[in-house]
C-alpha cells in the first residue's frame, strides 16, 4: 500500500505538533510517560478522522487529550492503583533543565482538579482565547472563566508568598 498525500499531510502534522502536544499533555497530567501515551492515543484517534474538514485540527486534538486524561482519571479512582506524590522512576528528559519556578508551578497545578488544570493549561500555556478553550473543553465560555478563576485561586492557595514573588508573570 503506497502512502497518499493525506498520509503525508498527517505525517507533517504529527512531525510539527507532537512536541507541543506532549508538553501540553504534561502540563495537564504531570507525567511525561502518561503524556506521551495520551498524545499517541490522541493522534491515532485523529488519524481515524483525518479526511474530514480540517479547520480546527489543533483544538480537536487538544480536546481529545483533555478528554482522555479526564476519562483516565475517573477510571483511576476505581482501580487499585493509587496516585502518589513521589514518582517511582526518574522524571522525563526535560525535567532536569526546568527552572525552579516552573517546577513549583507544575507541582501546584497537579494538586488542582483535572478540568481546572486543563483550563489553565489551555488559557495560559497554549494561550488560547476563552472561546477556543471552551470549544476544547466542551463547555461554555462562562465555565472556562469559572474554571480558570478557581484554578488560579487553587494555585495561590498551594503556592507560598515567596513562591508567588519569585514567579514572573503571576498577577495578584
Amino acid at each position: 500500500m503506497t502512502p497518499t498525500s493525506t498520509d503525508d499531510e498527517f505525517g507533517e502534522f504529527v512531525a510539527s505538533r507532537t512536541q507541543r502536544l506532549r508538553q501540553f499533555a504534561y502540563i495537564c497530567c504531570g507525567d511525561w510517560y502518561r503524556a506521551e501515551d495520551v498524545v499517541q492515543t490522541a493522534l491515532v484517534r485523529l488519524y481515524l478522522v483525518w479526511g474530514r474538514p480540517k479547520h480546527a485540527v489543533d483544538a480537536y486534538v487538544r480536546r481529545i487529550i483533555v478528554n482522555l486524561l479526564i476519562t483516565e482519571r475517573k477510571r483511576l479512582r476505581f482501580s487499585r492503583e493509587r496516585v502518589s506524590d513521589e514518582l517511582p522512576e526518574p522524571p522525563g528528559p526535560d525535567t532536569a533543565a526546568m527552572a525552579t519556578d516552573r517546577v513549583t508551578v507544575v507541582g501546584a497545578m497537579l494538586r488542582l482538579p483535572a478540568r481546572q488544570r486543563a483550563a489553565i493549561a489551555l488559557r495560559y500555556w497554549e494561550d488560547l482565547p476563552v472561546e477556543q478553550a471552551a470549544h476544547v473543553l466542551g463547555c461554555s465560555t462562562g465555565a472556562v472563566k469559572n474554571l480558570t478563576m478557581r484554578g488560579i485561586q487553587g494555585l495561590r492557595a498551594h503556592l507560598s508568598e515567596s513562591d508567588l514573588a519569585d514567579i514572573e508573570g503571576v498577577t495578584r
